[in-house]
């Protein structure tokens, strides 16, 4: 049962990382700054699908804190995503 949960956030982890990776690519080729923001959110996004576990298992810390600090991360990973979507081009 755990070894799934593990298996799953590593695959929704990559293929963020995959995302965020094209995203950057898209960003240096075209210098379109919302692609830069993708790629922000992405990673953020990403990260934040396995830092909650990372931060239980591994530090030790409460299920509360590591849930929050894994709310905030994937926030702000929307955030940057949200900006991508509606700011402004430079």
């Amino acid at each position: 049962m755990h070894i799934g949960l593990v298996v799953t956030k590593i695959v929704v982890a990559i293929l963020g990382l995959l995302i965020a990776f094209q995203s950057y690519r898209a960003y240096t080729r075209y210098d379109s700054s919302p692609m830069l923001y993708l790629a922000l959110g992405f990673s953020l996004i990403s990260i934040g699908s396995v830092i909650e576990g990372v931060l239980y298992e591994v530090v030790k810390l409460s299920l509360f804190y590591a849930g929050m600090v894994q709310s905030i991360v994937v926030a702000l990973g929307m955030v940057a995503v949200l900006y991508s979507l509606y700011g402004r081009e430079r």
